[in-house]
């Protein structure tokens, strides 16, 4: 038996673009409000406005929406024209129908660990936008289970590993973001693979852990299979 037999998948950023879409977003809003906030002040405000709203909205594509609008509303003392509200509600529901672009190896990643292990995709964000970002991913079928989560907690990844695997020790969860699916993976008692993405949002930031045995790094996706098949020659020889 593998050394590891559950592989989570983070899914923005990690399987499929993501970020990219919110800084083009992001502006085009600044375009809308050039008349009322310089950019560095709007995106202030926008990024302030963002973290308060975490315990109301969540996380996710209309979270975003409504910050947006409440943003422009605070920055203009509540003279936003109606028609920069209804444009502002039009660039978000083009980012809700955007088609998804899978990031390079991620289908072939996928496919492998699927082939031999469960795979599993872990992802935060609003329900029925991951949703849909997974049904057009074309990637559905090869995942063992999917979770969808309001937040990455140690709890979160011991309660999904334990359902779903064999545990944290035998499980390792595949990420982008250092603060949500490296570090609490890792005090859940998991293995983590961290695979950088030149985007990142300014909430996500977190500083890397202090090197051990179960911290690895990628540079992209298509390393895993070769890491995997690394801690299972540990584990056979002992090491």
């Amino acid at each position: 038996m593998p050394a590891i037999t559950t592989v989570g998948f983070d899914a923005d950023d990690t399987l499929w673009h993501n970020e990219r879409f919110f800084a083009i977003t992001q502006d085009r809003f600044a375009e809308l409000l050039v008349d009322y906030a310089g950019r560095e002040h709007l995106d202030e405000r926008l990024l302030a406005a963002e973290y308060r709203n975490l315990g109301r909205y969540g996380y996710g594509i209309k979270a975003f929406l409504l910050t947006m609008v409440e943003t422009a509303i605070e920055v203009t003392d509540a003279k936003l024209p109606a028609s920069v509200i209804r444009q502002i509600l039009e660039i978000g529901h083009e980012m809700l129908e955007h088609p998804i672009e899978l990031l390079p190896h991620a289908r072939t990643a996928v496919e492998e660990v699927a082939g031999s292990r469960r795979a599993i995709l872990v992802t935060k964000g609003d329900l029925l936008d991951q949703e849909r970002k997974l049904a057009q991913s074309g990637l559905g079928d090869l995942f063992a289970g999917v979770e969808i989560v309001s937040e990455k907690t140690p709890q979160v990844y011991a309660r999904i590993f334990d359902e779903r695997g064999d545990g944290a020790a035998r499980s390792i969860m595949v990420g982008n973001s250092v603060k949500s699916d490296i570090l609490p993976a890792l005090a859940a008692g998991a293995h983590a693979a961290h695979v950088p993405f030149d985007l990142k949002w300014a909430l996500e930031h977190a500083e890397h852990p202090e090197p051990q045995p179960r911290f690895h790094e990628l540079a992209d996706l298509g390393g895993l299979p070769a890491l995997l098949e690394q801690l299972d020659e540990g584990t056979a020889s002992g090491v």
